[in-house]
C-alpha cells in the first residue's frame, strides 16, 4: 500500500518540533524531511513532512497540530491520503534531503568536537611548557 503524505507547517522552530515529536507519539508514522522557510508573514516556517498509513498520518498531523497551535501558530496543514506517482519523486527528494542533512550535522558535530580536543590539547601544553619554565627560572635565580 502507498504512503500517505502529511505536512505541518508551523511558524518557529519550537512549534514545528512540538508537533512533530505529538505526532510522532500519536501514531506510526515517519519523517521524511522538513523545510525551513523564511518569508511566511515576515517569520521562518518549518514544514514537517511525514509518511505513513492514512489513518496513522491523519492521527499524528491532527495531534501534531494540536500540540504546535497550544505554543505558537501553525500557518498550514494537510494530508494527502493517496499521492499521485508523481509525488513520489518529491518524497524521495524528502528523504535524500533529510540524510543529507542530518549527515552533515554529524560530520561538522565530529570535526567541532576534534578541533575542541586539538584546541585543549595545545593549551594544555602551552600551561605545561610556562610552568616548567617557571621551575627552571626559579631553581637558576635561587642558586645564584
Amino acid at each position: 500500500m502507498k504512503p500517505a503524505l502529511g505536512l505541518i507547517e508551523t511558524i518557529g522552530l519550537t512549534s514545528a518540533v512540538t508537533a512533530l515529536d505529538a505526532a510522532s507519539k500519536a501514531a506510526d508514522v515517519e519523517l521524511i524531511g522538513y523545510e525551513k522557510v523564511i518569508g511566511v508573514g515576515k517569520a521562518v516556517s518549518v514544514t514537517v513532512h511525514l509518511a505513513g498509513d492514512v489513518a496513522a498520518v491523519q492521527a499524528a498531523v491532527d495531534a501534531g497540530v494540536s500540540a504546535a497551535r497550544q505554543i505558537g501558530t501553525v500557518a498550514a496543514h494537510h494530508v494527502i491520503a493517496r499521492p499521485d506517482e508523481e509525488l513520489d519523486h518529491l518524497i524521495e527528494i524528502f528523504r535524500k534531503n533529510l540524510k543529507k542533512k542530518s549527515g552533515a550535522k554529524v560530520i561538522e558535530n565530529s570535526n567541532k568536537k576534534q578541533g575542541t580536543d586539538k584546541k585543549q590539547e595545545t593549551s594544555k601544553k602551552q600551561e605545561t611548557g610556562k610552568k616548567q619554565e617557571t621551575k627552571k627560572g626559579n631553581t637558576t635565580k635561587a642558586k645564584s
